[in-house]
């Protein structure tokens, strides 16, 4: 059984669970994967959590405050972690960029594995893209600003994402309104953020927060997200990675 932990944000996760369905669309209930969903919709916010200072991107040195809100979100994401264990699930994914910063910690205290997300992305990415390629990253501050992107990609890619005025008032802006349900308004308000990227010669575009495939997938079919040429969906290619794993195991 696969275990999700959602509620970060709650749109993402189950975001995730339609796309696991997808992915299984024309066989009969039985041979659906079955997947134990805990939307934990009480966990800190995640980029207010990480007040950190760091020498390099990889390495965390905190002050006092800051890692006090760092224990709290580990310690609810464990909570979250260890009632999937407990449940029998083989492995736990978790549909949340952010949340991957506490990943190695995370995974020191559980006895199952957790597919690491933005590692898997970089798994396709390699499969893709030629070495030294630019791509582009749209995400949350937090993600950006704790690199669990670029503890993958920079030893061979060039991660490119937007500048500190398209990041606050377009990035920022389409993830609180997909938070709002306000999707029409978070497709509009990704756009320019999108074009500044094309326009820096970026070959793919990572949707590096959970709520950005849904605000620009949100009014296209299912074939035309899983055939797009520029983007990459963290959620669809950790859910495929589910797959993978799940049919192993069992």
């Amino acid at each position: 059984m696969i275990g999700i932990l959602g509620g970060m944000g709650t749109q993402a996760g189950l975001d995730f669970c339609n796309k696991l369905a997808v992915l299984n669309r024309g066989k009969i209930d039985q041979e659906y994967p079955l997947f134990l969903l805990y939307n934990k919709s009480n966990i800190p916010g995640r980029p207010e959590s990480i007040g950190i200072q760091t020498s390099k991107l990889t390495n965390k040195s905190f002050n006092k405050k800051s890692k006090k809100k760092y224990d709290k979100v580990l310690k609810s994401l464990l909570t979250g972690c260890k009632l999937l264990e407990k449940n029998k699930c083989k492995f736990i994914v978790i549909p949340c960029n952010t949340a991957h910063y506490w990943y190695d910690d995370l995974q020191k205290k559980i006895n199952i594995p957790i597919i690491n997300m933005p590692n898997e992305v970089f798994k396709i990415t390699s499969i893709q893209c030629k070495k030294n390629t630019k791509i582009g990253i749209l995400a949350t501050e937090g993600t950006l600003k704790t690199g669990v992107y670029n503890k993958f990609f920079d030893k061979k890619y060039e991660l490119i994402s937007p500048n500190k005025k398209i990041q606050k008032e377009k990035v920022n802006k389409a993830i609180k309104y997909v938070k709002m349900g306000n999707i029409k308004a978070a497709e509009r308000s990704i756009k320019p953020a999108v074009n500044f990227l094309i326009k820096n010669k970026c070959k793919k575009i990572i949707l590096g927060c959970t709520e950005l495939p849904i605000a620009i997938f949100a009014f296209k079919s299912f074939k035309k997200v899983k055939s797009s040429k520029i983007f990459l969906d963290p959620n669809l290619i950790l859910a495929n990675s589910s797959m993978k794993k799940y049919y192993i195991k069992n």
